[in-house]
């Protein structure tokens, strides 16, 4: 499994030895610690839970400093201990993978699990563009500009029958919020990798504003 969080920094261009232009964003991801791994006996599947973000200690609840094992041990709670190598954190990721055995708690994950070359898949949530139309959310062509037509050019049409079905149909693409949903970007090429800066390098966009959070996995298809 090469699974990571991290923050979608923007796009720029990398030009190689013949002048070849590439489009690439750049996101800087991890360093993340393996906070929980799940198994068929306990969980019912397999699958490893990342974290990411070092944040203060105070800024999490307390729910959340019991799961990271950030409680003190004392007489009234044995059971509470502190995992050694996992600091405070924000973002909490949980990836699938049959794998999961390999991984201990605590453990640490960069970029240098990847190599340029790779596929990966890359998850975010899209940039939010509110209230819009069926011309703008659906690609719809909008209705004739003469014959009369003067306030009915950006509208949907119609959106059903009446005496035969007298309602409107599931899945009617009208107009609605747009964006603001998951987006996973597929089959991906890595460019290139920083290790010392935590960056890495993938051909084309990803989904999401810049400063949003990014999941990135080998991809599932090829």
């Amino acid at each position: 499994m090469k699974s990571l969080l991290g923050i979608k920094v923007g796009m720029t261009q990398i030009i190689d030895d013949i002048g070849a232009v590439t489009p690439v964003t750049i996101i800087q991801a991890g360093p993340c610690y393996v906070t929980q791994v799940k198994d068929k006996d306990s969980d019912g599947y397999d699958a490893v839970q990342l974290g990411f973000g070092e944040v203060k200690e105070q800024r999490l609840t307390g729910g959340q400093k019991g799961h990271l094992g950030l409680l003190k041990t004392d007489n009234k709670h044995p059971n509470r201990r502190k995992i050694s190598g996992v600091p405070p954190l924000r973002h909490l990721r949980e990836f699938r993978t049959s794998r999961a055995s390999e991984y201990g708690i605590g453990q640490l994950l960069t970029v240098e699990q990847f190599d340029a070359g790779d596929r990966v898949d890359v998850a975010a949530k899209s940039k939010g563009r509110g209230f819009t139309g069926v011309i703008k959310r659906h690609g719809f062509s909008g209705g004739p500009r003469t014959h009369g037509q003067s306030d009915r050019q950006r509208s949907p049409g119609s959106i059903g029958a009446t005496s035969g079905m007298s309602r409107v149909t599931k899945g009617m693409r009208m107009a609605g919020r747009m964006g603001n949903a998951r987006v996973t970007a597929q089959n991906i090429e890595v460019i290139r990798i920083d290790p010392e800066r935590n960056l890495i390098a993938v051909k084309g966009s990803v989904p999401g504003a810049k400063g949003g959070l990014v999941a990135i996995r080998n991809t599932a298809k090829r």
